[in-house]
């Protein structure tokens, strides 16, 4: 009989408890475990993600992983080429705003901190600038969010610092 050779050994997992991952439709979260269960007469290795400011619990299959887009915390250089994305130049395209609002939502999704830049640069205003809208500025409030997060597991900042840290390079410029 052979035994299914996907399955991952306990030893071999690529995240254990404690760790920082990204999910990327949730954003930051951390690994409490590993727990097995029967799932439609099925056995199943299931990481436990914790996702505190939501309150969120998540189990992802093992199995799934690559699947699922789950990660581990960006490279200091990702989050360094992330935060000079922040400083570039605002390319708003001459859209409709519920076309470029479709193209944000899909780059904050996809986890990638560079696309959440982008987002986050291209929603900012300074105080000297129009007002946002209602959708905009919760758009940008999501893109900041996620992309604090982050910033602040990768670099062991509080929220806050990392959040006033974007806000005040991004004003800089």
């Amino acid at each position: 009989m052979k035994t299914n050779t996907k399955r991952k050994s306990l030893k071999n997992l690529e995240f254990s408890a404690g760790d920082y991952v990204v999910y990327p439709t949730h954003g930051v979260g951390q690994v409490t475990g590993v727990e097995e269960r029967e799932i439609a007469g099925q056995d199943l290795q299931l990481f436990i993600i914790n996702f505190e400011k939501e309150r969120m619990i998540l189990r992802v299959p093992i199995d799934k992983v690559e699947d699922s887009g789950l990660r581990k915390l960006s490279s200091e250089k990702t989050i360094e080429m992330a935060l000079k994305t922040l400083k570039g130049r605002v390319r708003i395209k001459r859209t409709m705003w519920s076309r470029r609002a479709q193209e944000y939502e899909a780059k904050i999704n996809s986890g990638d901190p560079i696309a959440i830049a982008e987002v986050v640069r291209d929603l900012h205003r300074n105080a000297d600038q129009p007002e946002q809208s209602y959708s905009e500025r919760q758009m940008y409030q999501a893109a900041l969010e996620r992309l604090a997060r982050e910033y602040a597991a990768c670099e062991d900042l509080d929220h806050d610092t990392a959040v006033e840290m974007m806000e005040d390079s991004m004003s800089s410029t």
